[in-house]
């Protein structure tokens, strides 16, 4: 299966690439114990360096008085009396606090669960999942046609992609794994992913969001003059990759994308992006960071609202459908636990055996042989680890502009890099997981090349909005 192929890969190639820096490099002699014992922020290299030896840029770096100064892939310090020191620190847990990461992540996720999948059940009963299936169903019909008309996992899947689309990540899992449960009770073979599921996840790994509040909010803690200025290109980025995953599921999956329903929406999807670009246009970045908190957290009330309005009309036992609802959110939660071990281990390893070092220096140098501009390669580990991680894309974003600028190019393009894909893989083992599917088919290849897209249209559109 192409998941089994893909973690064992990661191990192998992790414990390969640990093997030869074990043997080559004297200052490598503890990496078999960082990468199973050791914890992020540890000390992994210490060297005393010359001040004759280090560059102007980074003496004048630190006589600023800035912090993490970087030199060949180490940080320097003063170390007194013009004496430096050059030491890097691990970048992320080590095997067995991953482990417990991924629990920690599992218990973190059983109340959130069980309050949305209780107000989903809530929203069954009376009738709500089937009245939203109704009003997607012409669209959802054309690129899900193996679900039945009114399934109510067509409502539930127009729940998961709303909250996605308005940055709503703790509303979005709840919502995205009773979609898939949902989908699942349509599935003949109950380790293979379905069409359905295929297409569903595939649009929902590509991450489509209306505004990226976290990512604004970072910039204006890091003092950018302009801190909004990367919405619009990270909308364009995302629409592109949602779009891509469509395009390579309906191919794939032999669907007509060029029919008259399918056109209309996605061209009204396209006038509500552009109406909300007008809008947020006009606004400054406070207004941008109120309105975008107000809209989604507002959202979520009013929802809640919704749920059981609709319930006392419907003379549903409202508490007693919220509690039996809520007790499938720990039971999913825990379900999950071995699918996200494994992974978060697969990709531990892979960060600190030195591995996504490797492959930097490789494309630094492959852009060096042909000429290519030096400033993608600055902000290109944040669309790297992305897929692999979310907090580790943001600790590179954030990295990218410290180290050249908030409102620099390399530091705006990481920013549209981290809102132009989402967390692929940790996206196939929540939700793959949660359904106990094995054979996840072409799914992952399709999220890697929808990521592809977004990662190349947000190159693209940063030399048009940044130069």
């Amino acid at each position: 299966m192409v998941l089994s192929r893909i973690w064992s890969a990661f191990i192998i190639v992790a414990l390969a690439v640990a093997l030869g820096r074990f043997v080559f490099q004297d200052s490598q002699k503890q990496i078999f114990t960082q990468m199973v014992t050791g914890k992020s922020g540890d000390t992994t290299f210490v060297q005393a360096v010359d001040s004759l030896t280090l560059p102007a840029l980074v003496h004048s770096q630190l006589a600023a008085g800035q912090n993490g100064v970087k030199w060949e892939g180490h940080q320097v310090v003063a170390s007194g009396n013009g004496q430096f020191k050059t030491f890097s620190l691990q970048s992320t847990n080590g095997v067995f606090e991953t482990t417990k990461d991924a629990v920690t992540l599992c218990i973190g996720l059983i109340g959130i669960m069980a309050l949305f999948l209780g107000f989903m059940n809530i929203a069954e009963q009376a009738g709500g999942v089937r009245f939203l299936s109704r009003i997607i169903g012409p669209f959802f019909s054309k690129i899900f046609p193996e679900v039945p008309k009114n399934h109510p996992a067509m409502g539930h899947m127009v729940m998961n992609f709303s909250a996605n689309l308005l940055g709503l990540d703790n509303a979005a899992t709840p919502f995205g794994i009773k979609s898939m449960e949902s989908l699942q009770e349509l599935n003949p073979d109950k380790t293979k992913a379905t069409n359905a599921q295929i297409m569903f996840l595939c649009l929902h790994a590509s991450g489509l969001t209306l505004i990226p509040t976290v990512i604004i909010a970072d910039r204006v803690a890091l003092k950018s003059q302009f801190p909004t200025e990367i919405f619009i290109p990270c909308m364009i980025a995302t629409f592109v990759a949602t779009i891509t995953a469509m395009v390579i599921v309906s191919f794939k999956q032999g669907i007509k994308v060029f029919q008259p329903v399918i056109i209309a929406w996605v061209l009204g999807i396209t006038a509500v992006f552009t109406a909300l670009i007008v809008y947020v246009r006009m606004l400054d970045a406070k207004g941008i960071q109120l309105f975008s908190t107000s809209l989604s957290n507002g959202l979520i009330l009013l929802i809640f609202l919704l749920i059981i309005v609709g319930g006392i009309y419907k003379k549903a036992p409202i508490f007693d459908a919220f509690v039996d609802g809520a007790k499938g959110g720990f039971e999913t939660a825990i379900r999950i636990i071995p699918y996200l071990v494994g992974l978060l281990v697969a990709i531990s390893l892979l960060r600190n055996s030195g591995a996504f070092d490797f492959i930097m220096e490789g494309i630094k140098a492959l852009f060096a042989f042909f000429g290519g501009d030096a400033r993608i390669v600055d902000a290109l580990p944040t669309a790297i680890l992305k897929p692999f991680s979310g907090s580790g894309a943001r600790a590179m974003m954030i990295d990218t502009l410290k180290s050249h600028g908030p409102d620099s190019f390399a530091g705006n393009l990481a920013s549209v890099f981290r809102g132009s894909a989402d967390t692929t893989f940790y996206i196939v083992a929540v939700y793959f997981g949660a359904v106990g599917i094995k054979n996840t088919r072409y799914a992952v290849g399709t999220m890697l090349l929808a990521d592809l897209a977004g990662i190349i249209t947000a190159v693209a559109v940063s030399y048009l909005f940044f130069g």
